[in-house]
């Protein structure tokens, strides 16, 4: 272990950023400047950043009305990470889909039900990343990764967890779907690929052993990753899910659901349009609307069309008296706080009113977020979790307000508090910065599980995972936020995470308890996957378990990437995939490898990679900060005591400095299509640097053009020196504004286009630009968002695919038959045809005809983010929720014109 004053604290980043503002060092290249400065702490990112995230967060929580919601089912974040999508990453995600306006339910669902009958070009996509993820990979130690921090093998966030007495167990990815493991965690196989939505609320198993699958995420409130409703599996140990499986009908679809709760024949389930329910034993017919609080805010409603809708009716969670099943307490509010705000019950007219005076539980509107419910298996206890939004807003260490015990099962109590941050983190926690404390995103990170063998023995999942045995009287916690802080870690690469015991990743969403082979489990869901332990399992002297292990083994893909690079492997041969993810840092994947490792930590973004030579990678974290490296990241950890021996540098340029001001969530960085040294990174400014991989400096950045006040790029490309900008600003459906730049990338001759006023190009979100090589002038355009059939907002327009000729003078429209919704990446084929991604698919359009195919099969419905190609002749898609995929484009050229 080395020295107490080398001790590492590196740059875990986390996704639920609003705005990230941290402290460069200049003179030496970044990475080793903080290694030589003198303090104790080379990377000081555990409290200096955490305590940054801890001042800003509260502002994308709490000013809903800024906010508008994306209905579009199996939409992702990022993260996540992500994630994990965060409140900014979540609402720059929902602003492309949504501006200028409101969309109306249904809109992915009508995009998914053409997809059903349209032709399919080529073969079969191929699963690059089906393969285990190592966070702690010993060969990635460099001064801006994660590894030893004691995640393990990681994948995307898991939302839902359910699992049986017999070794099955459920996971549902945030925009996953379900995978079904058959040996008690492991070997897992997907079972909703035929559903319309991947986008995972909640899983449950109710007494026959059906599995319930609510889909839209719930764990960012009310602004993404919407669904389809309810669905059913009968048989889950053999069957898969169908949308013939859907309980009720529509009612539900372009919800969040957070909560199912089973009570007599009757489900309750929370959403983002209140609180509905319907019968277990008749799943036809539709939902019945218990309870909104805002109904006039209802799809029909006088005000469903206000930015605010998506806000006004969200439900958290419900307990039902367990003596007594008429008696339910409804949980229900915004996260950032609303009027409406508090706990409600069924008052003998019928109607549901606030109650108040039920102990120490929280009733207010100031102090009921979100929340959620336990209840012990024979019904004598009910626990409960609380985020004030009035502590989220105030106070900069921790939105929780609480933990608390109802002591005789009953939803109204009286409740006793037994936890809150302050006791939480004198129990082993991680986290102890100021600005960072336990419970800083319980707006976001929940769960709460009691054994049921043991009504006080309780599982608390916040960004770390606690754990009582006495009822709340005391706690540790069993799984850290990261092993760092301990004594017990060191950074050698012989071991996993020092003499630390592994730990799970952070910021928890989902817990279940299931037995295999006579052994009974806790699992954890989580930013990094999936989890599991003895339920009644050891710790050490520190209260940290020692014995987690992850379920992650590669069957299980729910890695939310941004972005793919794919680079010459001249070590081992055949190609290099990296990519930016949620929450899980940059991924690589070289020619021989069996399992991915990961060079960069913290959320990854946009990506460079060298098609040439597959090490010289350059790196984004979020709002342009930029790292890059020429050896993949390889370092044995030796810059901590030896700072000329770091490897990745901080490259970023200045607008990085000005967070959310000078740049996007996730920013857009490329190369240059036909001079990989020159690259063009876009914030408020369009920055260009001509050194390629070999740029060490900051300062090496030249501002090529300001895209003015309130401007921010949301996308570029270069080809031969000619570059294409889009931006945004505002960037939300309050005064919605998109444009175009032209320029150079020597900064001369840069102009705004004149988009047409006609609407021919829609008033939406540029979301990516194809330069023609033959012609720099020839250019593609993809649009986000919905049309005006689906969004409420001025300029909305038609189509999602558009071409130009002249620079972009004029603009056509060549959407033709593609189904309506938001596209987000073009890409022009060797063969002449095009490649589009979008959130549904990814569709092909031949060279000279007009129509457009979905191009190859078995490529999951999740939203492709970003299609790369790479120097074997394959098309690389970055998946938002299901890993990075590749087609070869040379099936292609036989495909037959469909015109």
């Amino acid at each position: 272990m080395l020295p107490q004053r080398h001790r590492w604290h590196p740059p875990h980043r986390r996704r639920f950023i609003t705005c990230t503002v941290v402290a460069a060092a200049f003179g030496l290249a970044a990475g080793q400047a903080f290694a030589a400065s003198g303090d104790t702490r080379p990377r000081p990112w555990n409290a200096r950043h955490q305590a940054d995230v801890g001042r800003q967060h509260t502002k994308a929580v709490h000013h809903h009305g800024e906010r508008s919601a994306v209905l579009a089912p199996g939409s992702g974040d990022g993260g996540s990470d992500e994630a994990e999508n965060s409140a900014e990453a979540t609402a720059q995600f929902t602003e492309a889909r949504t501006a200028p306006g409101v969309v109306a339910p249904g809109a992915y669902g009508a995009a998914w039900q053409q997809l059903q009958s349209m032709r399919h070009a080529g073969g079969a996509w191929g699963h690059v990343t089906k393969k285990a993820y190592d966070a702690d990979d010993p060969r990635y130690r460099d001064v801006n990764s994660n590894s030893s921090g004691g995640f393990g093998k990681v994948t995307g966030r898991i939302t839902g967890i359910a699992a049986d007495d017999q070794g099955y167990v459920y996971a549902g990815g945030a925009n996953g779907g379900v995978f079904r493991s058959k040996t008690g965690g492991g070997l897992w196989e997907p079972i909703a690929d035929k559903l319309p939505s991947l986008s995972t609320g909640t899983l449950a198993l109710d007494g026959k052993q059906r599995l319930w699958y609510a889909t839209g995420e719930s764990n960012t409130g009310a602004t993404s990753f919407v669904g389809t409703g309810v669905y059913v599996l009968g048989d889950p140990r053999h069957g898969q899910f169908r949308p013939g499986g859907r309980v009720g009908g529509t009612e539900l679809e372009s919800t969040v659901i957070h909560a199912l709760r089973f009570a007599g024949t009757k489900v309750w389930a929370a959403t983002s349009r209140g609180v509905w329910s319907h019968s277990t034993t008749t799943l036809s017919g539709p939902w019945k609307l218990e309870f909104a609080p805002n109904p006039d805010y209802l799809p029909g409603g006088s005000k469903a069309d206000d930015p605010s809708a998506p806000y006004k009716n969200i439900a958290n969670d419900l307990a039902v008296d367990p003596r007594d099943p008429s008696k339910v307490l409804l949980a229900v509010g915004w996260r950032g706080g609303d009027t409406y705000n508090g706990l409600y019950a069924k008052q003998d007219d019928g109607g549901w009113k606030p109650v108040s005076g039920l102990g120490d539980l929280p009733t207010g509107s100031a102090d009921v977020g979100n929340m959620t419910f336990a209840a012990a298996a024979d019904g004598s206890r009910l626990y409960a979790i609380d985020q004030s939004p009035a502590q989220t807003a105030a106070n900069p260490d921790s939105g929780l307000k609480g933990v608390y015990v109802s002591k005789n099962g009953s939803p109204f109590g009286p409740w006793t508090q037994i936890a809150d941050y302050a006791k939480l983190k004198a129990s082993g926690s991680a986290l102890q910065s100021a600005g960072y404390l336990p419970g800083i995103q319980s707006w976001y990170n929940q769960f709460l599980q009691v054994d049921p063998a043991n009504a006080d023995h309780v599982y608390l999942g916040l960004e770390e995972v606690f754990e009582t045995r006495n009822g709340g009287a005391s706690w540790t916690t069993p799984g850290p936020y990261w092993n760092f802080p301990f004594p017990c870690w060191s950074i050698d690469p012989a071991k996993q995470t020092g003499d630390c015991s592994q730990t799970t990743h952070s910021d928890q969403h989902a817990v279940a308890i299931g037995s295999h082979h006579g052994r009974t489990w806790a699992y954890v869901g989580n930013d990094g996957g999936i989890y599991r332990r003895p339920l009644n399992g050891a710790v050490d002297s520190g209260g940290h378990a020692k014995d987690w292990q992850s379920l992650n083994d590669g069957t299980l893909d729910t890695l939310q990437y941004y972005s793919v690079g794919v680079g010459k492997d001249l070590t081992y041969g055949g190609v290099s995939v990296t990519g930016g993810l949620q929450d899980n840092g940059q991924s690589i994947l070289r020619g021989r490898d069996r399992v991915m490792g990961s060079d960069f930590g913290g959320d990854g973004a946009d990506t460079i990679a060298d098609p040439a030579n597959g090490c010289n990678i350059a790196a984004e974290y979020v709002y342009l900060d930029m790292w890059v490296t020429q050896n993949c990241g390889v370092n044995n950890g030796s810059w901590a005591t030896d700072p000329s021996k770091a490897t990745e540098y901080e490259v970023a340029p200045p607008d990085k400095d000005l967070g959310g001001a000078g740049a996007r969530f996730i920013a857009p960085i490329t190369a240059d299509a036909k001079d990989t040294h020159t690259w063009i990174a876009g914030g408020r400014h369009v920055w260009v640097q001509n050194k390629g991989f070999a740029i060490r400096s900051r300062t090496e950045w030249k501002n090529a053009y300001d895209l003015g006040d309130g401007h921010v790029a949301t996308t570029v490309a270069s080809s031969g020196g000619t570059v294409y900008v889009g931006w945004c600003g505002p960037c939300d459906s309050k005064g919605f504004t998109r444009g175009i730049a032209v320029g150079n990338a020597d900064g001369t001759g840069w102009h705004q286009l004149g988009l047409p006023a006609d609407g021919t190009l829609p008033n939406r979100y540029i979301s990516g630009f194809e330069v023609d090589p033959a012609n720099a002038r020839h250019v593609y355009v993809a649009v986000n968002g919905f049309s005006r059939k689906w969004t409420e907002g001025p300029g909305a327009g038609v189509g999602h695919l558009f071409e130009s000729t002249n620079g972009g003078t004029d603009w056509t429209d060549i959407s033709a038959n593609l189904p309506d919704v938001p596209a987000n990446t073009v890409k022009l084929l060797p063969n002449g045809g095009l490649a589009l991604g979008t959130d549904l698919a990814t569709f092909y359009r031949p060279a000279g005809a007009t129509q457009w195919q979905v191009l190859g099969h078995n490529l999951p419905t999740a939203a492709v983010l970003q299609l790369r190609l790479g120097p074997d002749d394959r098309l690389y898609a970055a998946t938002h929720g299901r890993g990075i995929w590749s087609f070869d484009v040379r099936r292609l050229k036989a495909t037959p014109n469909p015109d």
